[in-house]
């Protein structure tokens, strides 16, 4: 490559890894530091209760669903004086348990074989994770989000490459030309 060339096309990857860093610095950061709690959640009960045990991983042994959420509905009320809309049942059969997990960030811990429930708390990881991946807004924002925090990495990944790759290559022609 001439001189002449390597020294425009790293004006251009300058130019473009500068604004394409100023553009996206919030939301990397967001989806950084979130990243970063979200790698803590399985060690730290602040984020996510720990998971409790059943007294069976036998499922032949396990009350219905409908005992479960029932169990679920009333220790919620009961514990955080709250009702809501079950997002999802997390079964842990080698735990012998139920999660029945809240879409207002509340989980109730449900013994499979004798349904009681074991456990009633915050979920903050739950919204942590909606931060992370933009659904806290809505679901075309996760896309739009996603996407443009995804490949502004990317091109910050590849123009910051070049910044390195670029100042070597033009010392390395300017040796030849001395020589």
């Amino acid at each position: 490559m001439k001189l002449h060339s390597l020294i425009q096309s790293l004006r251009k990857f300058r130019s473009l890894h500068h604004w394409v860093g100023i553009a996206a610095v919030m939301f990397l950061l967001v989806t950084a530091l979130t990243g970063i709690l979200l790698g803590w959640k399985k060690h730290n009960a602040v984020l996510q209760p720990p998971t409790q045990k059943g007294t069976s991983s036998d499922v032949s042994e396990w009350v219905s669903l409908d005992h479960v959420v029932s169990t679920a509905h009333h220790a919620l009320d009961s514990v955080a004086h709250l009702s809501g809309e079950i997002e999802k049942l997390d079964v842990r059969i080698d735990k012998g348990i139920i999660k029945v997990i809240y879409l207002n960030y509340w989980e109730v811990q449900v013994d499979g074989k004798t349904g009681k429930a074991l456990s009633v708390a915050q979920r903050p990881s739950d919204w942590i994770e909606h931060i992370h991946d933009g659904s806290i807004i809505s679901d075309n924002f996760k896309l739009l989000y996603t996407n443009y925090t995804g490949w502004s990495l990317l091109i910050l990944s590849i123009t910051g490459f070049w910044l390195w790759l670029g100042p070597r290559k033009i010392r390395s022609e300017k040796t030849k030309k001395l020589s």
